[in-house]
């Protein structure tokens, strides 16, 4: 089984090998919160977590935990390919398992560390165990892990039910401030924006904006900005093979054909052109 297919990890602490930065990916995510103070900003969305709280994510939303460095920091997650799960589920017919990922695009259950959802975290620890021991072509394996992964699905869609999926959240105004920011910046990140525009499209001082959104989501304005364009690049480069990088650059609010290279090749590893032929052989 390819490794990008399924990935779980079971109470992870601290950093581990895990990048921070404002990120997106194909494959969708269940992110369990069991210890430690972190403010997770997804799309514009930001959720103040509380042990016992799963976000489900389509992945391509872009996100970022803001955690205290100074506190344990310990959750677990599971990334999946929907294709790996699908034909099962639909043999068995329970394809709204998976629903919610592709209709909210990401929400919060709060479990308040119940008991169904101890009982999650068992069946989380068992799929990793055994991903951990299994060979790429033990296909008896493979067959236990997705009977594994389903009954983790029934779980979460359990849960769900149990607990409203939108959490009722009596918002501070800087959270708010920084939505509204997140939210501008989404629907303006291919224009050229400064901090000066921002704050004056939002009535806010230009100080403010850089400050509360810094201490809301842990990073800067321009590098929400940047992650928004460089994640608009990825989904061009996949969604329109013939149109020409530079094209698809400028169009996502990138200035200049160089700058955008540097960019792209610090943030992913490789060149758009090498990461463009790989998504179309994928």
């Amino acid at each position: 089984m390819k490794e990008e297919v399924l990935r779980v990890k079971h109470r992870i602490k601290g950093k581990d090998d895990y990048s921070f930065d404002f990120h997106s990916h194909p494959e969708y995510e269940i992110y369990f919160f069991h210890k430690g103070s972190c403010r997770y900003l997804i799309h514009n969305k930001i959720y103040d977590l509380e042990p016992g709280d799963i976000l489900l994510m389509d992945g391509l939303t872009m996100h970022r935990p803001n955690f205290d460095p100074n506190m344990d920091y310990v959750r677990s997650l599971l990334h999946f390919s929907p294709e790996w799960i699908k034909g099962l589920l639909e043999e068995l017919g329970c394809m709204y398992l998976i629903e919610v990922f592709q209709k909210l695009h990401h929400c919060l259950i709060r479990t308040n560390e119940s008991e169904q959802s101890k009982k999650l975290e068992g069946l989380i620890y068992q799929l990793s165990e055994l991903k951990n021991k299994t060979d790429d072509h033990d296909e008896l394996a493979e067959t236990e892990m997705k009977v594994l992964f389903i009954q983790i699905l029934i779980k979460v869609y359990q849960l769900g039910q149990l607990v409203s999926l939108k959490i009722p959240n009596q918002k501070g105004d800087k959270i708010e401030h920084a939505e509204n920011i997140a939210n501008y910046i989404q629907h303006n990140y291919m224009k050229k924006l400064t901090l000066i525009t921002i704050a004056e499209a939002l009535n806010l001082s230009k100080s403010y904006v850089s400050h509360v959104f810094k201490e809301m989501t842990g990073y800067t304005v321009m590098e929400y900005v940047m992650g928004c364009r460089l994640t608009q690049v990825k989904y061009l480069l996949e969604m329109e093979p013939n149109k020409a990088i530079h094209e698809i650059a400028y169009e996502c609010g990138f200035e200049s054909a160089s700058h955008f290279s540097r960019y792209f090749n610090e943030k992913i590893g490789v060149t758009a052109r090498e990461y463009r032929k790989m998504r179309l052989q994928s």
